[in-house]
């Protein structure tokens, strides 16, 4: 018998309303298959443990001896006998102003000496044969020593004239040139002596003190210096002195570190970062990635005995590229969510694989003490 067209419209909609059915199970198997895997969370607990945690500043890179060089009379500039950026030796001659002068004067009052000189003994020769009396011998011993005397300001005139490196070090740019017309005092070079160098970096307040109250102390600590590149500077430093006022300003005090420079690596003027290394033992540690934040607060999900994930709010005391050190809001044996933070409602019921605090943070970077 042939089918009239009403029936077989009948017959597809039935096999639709069947196909769309199946379709509806199938998508609903397998959104109940999403829905299981997403519960399927990890979770663990803080790690107790010993840590460093290492304060960062900037620093100011300065020779331990940095000294201006400066002419010491005025005249003709006669001789440089270095050259910008030259090591020089404790002693060695560098620049030398026109003498002559000075070598005149020096030649005049060596002369007007012997004079006193014979002056004197003719006097005194009189005086032993009671020709004149001790008062006359007096004074022309007091005119020779005076006399004298003009001989030796008269050589250390001269002896300005030549400068010499009071220290071994490395000179610095020349700011005068030979045959220059230079007064007494003018700025010819600095020297600088890097055989080791000086750190200075502001530490504020609440920092020092706690440096200060800690076993450590300040004075002593040993520190790290990073230079400009990222790299680690490979000699250990020691904070020296501390600063006797506070800046009120920016609520900071400065400190000093000094750095042995065998091979000259630091120059004067160079910046870096000074690396102050505090330990802080049994530390409460949490992995960064089971945290998020709200409104610059920092939470958790901590997951109580029957299963319910509760929103915690924390207080990180210190941060490191992989954790963070808690001092408030969590405690050592309580359960934290590691993972699937946007899966999860607070007070919702959750199923998840427990991993050991040691499995967990053995991929992490955790600093040693």
């Amino acid at each position: 018998m042939v089918k009239r067209p009403k029936e077989l419209l009948g017959v597809a909609a039935l096999l639709s309303l069947a196909a769309l059915g199946g379709c509806q199970g199938e998508a609903h198997e397998a959104h109940g298959e999403h829905e299981s895997h997403a519960h399927r969370l990890e979770a663990t607990r803080p790690l107790r443990q010993d840590v460093a945690v290492v304060h960062d500043y900037v620093g100011q890179i300065r020779s331990s001896r940095h000294i201006e060089l400066r002419a010491l009379e005025r005249g003709y500039l006669e001789d440089v006998a270095v050259n910008e950026g030259q090591w020089v030796e404790a002693g060695q001659p560098m620049f030398r102003i026109l003498p002559r002068v000075y070598e005149a004067e020096l030649r005049r009052a060596e002369a007007e000496a012997e004079a006193a000189r014979l002056e004197y003994e003719n006097t005194k020769r009189l005086a032993d044969e009671a020709v004149v009396s001790d008062t006359e011998l007096a004074l022309a011993g007091a005119r020779y020593e005076r006399a004298r005397a003009e001989v030796s300001l008269a050589e250390a005139h001269l002896n300005f004239t030549r400068i010499e490196a009071p220290f071994a070090g490395i000179m610095d740019r020349l700011l005068v040139r030979e045959g220059s017309l230079v007064d007494e005092g003018e700025l010819l070079t600095t020297l600088s002596d890097n055989s080791s160098v000086w750190v200075y970096f502001n530490v504020p307040e609440a920092e020092y003190l706690a440096y200060a109250e800690s076993p450590a102390g300040v004075v002593g600590r040993p520190v790290r210096l990073r230079m400009a590149n990222g790299e680690d500077f490979p000699q250990e430093g020691r904070i020296a002195a501390v600063e006797a006022d506070f800046d009120n300003t920016t609520g900071t005090i400065a400190f000093r570190a000094d750095f042995p420079n065998p091979t000259g690596l630091l120059r004067h003027g160079q910046t870096g970062n000074v690396l102050v290394p505090s330990p802080r033992p049994d530390a409460l540690l949490v992995p960064q990635k089971a945290t998020f934040e709200v409104l610059d607060h920092v939470y958790l999900f901590v997951i109580d005995e029957e299963g319910r994930v509760e929103q915690r709010r924390i207080h990180v005391a210190e941060e490191f590229e992989d954790l963070f050190v808690v001092d408030q809001g969590l405690e050592e044996q309580e359960t934290v969510l590691l993972e699937g933070m946007r899966q999860v409602r607070a007070g919702e019921e959750v199923e998840y694989a427990f991993l050991e605090p040691e499995a967990v943070f053995s991929g992490l970077k955790v600093p040693a003490e």
